[in-house]
């Protein structure tokens, strides 16, 4: 699993920092950026953050 942010469809809500904060994290323009990519035990997680995604901006390969 590769998991990535359009950085320019992303909308800074953070839903997908509060759904997986080892993955997640906005930075200080509020921009949501992949920390790490995901280990196999925290795909569920990965995908959580990506459906809760507003903006769909997080894709998964």
């Amino acid at each position: 699993m590769i998991v990535s942010v359009d950085e320019s469809e992303c909308i800074g809500c953070g839903k997908c920092e509060e759904e997986c904060p080892m993955i997640f994290e906005l930075d200080r323009d509020l921009v949501s950026k992949v920390k790490r990519q995901p280990k196999a035990e925290e795909e569920k997680c990965a995908e959580a953050a990506a459906d809760a995604c507003p903006a769909t901006a997080i894709s998964i390969e």
